[in-house]
């Protein structure tokens, strides 16, 4: 029964502690720091010290899991920063388009006036032409949030 609870139920939990340490903490030595000091505490509270042997088994193996949690934090949070910036800079195209196309617009709004076209109907039709990623302005258009774009 102590070997299966050394062997397999302490490697497991110390695994999952140190992996829900590391998202709390989100430092890897204070992780196997805190793993070592309970595992001192209990080495020499219940058992002797021939488990001070797999004391330091376990440190090393909550030190190896939480600089694996702490890498792979990381790693996602960098792809989230650059799916963000991607987006902004779509959303920022998309404004500054927008905002030369109402400045092209105003001069052609006044000659509009007489058919009943207003310049911000042309607006409309401008963004949704030059928003457009794929080169057919009738399939694709980017879908910025604004509810004017839209995918047909």
């Amino acid at each position: 029964m102590d070997t299966l609870l050394i062997f397999f139920a302490l490697p497991i939990a110390v695994i999952i502690i140190s992996a829900i340490l590391e998202i709390l903490l989100k430092n890897p030595i204070a992780v196997a720091s805190l793993v070592f000091a309970v595992f001192l505490i209990v080495t020499f509270a219940a058992f002797d010290e021939t488990f001070l042997i797999a004391t330091l088994a376990y440190t090393l193996l909550a030190l190896l899991t939480a600089f694996i949690v702490h890498i792979l934090r990381k790693k996602c949070h960098r792809e989230n920063d650059i799916y963000n910036l991607i987006l902004d800079l779509i959303q920022n195209n998309n404004s500054n388009t927008e905002s030369n196309n109402i400045g092209n617009n105003n001069n052609t709004g006044s000659n509009n006036s007489n058919t009943g076209n207003t310049g911000s109907n042309n607006n409309e039709n401008n963004n949704n032409n030059s928003s457009n990623a794929g080169g057919n302005a009738n399939n694709n258009y980017w879908n910025c949030g604004c509810s004017r774009c839209r995918r047909r």
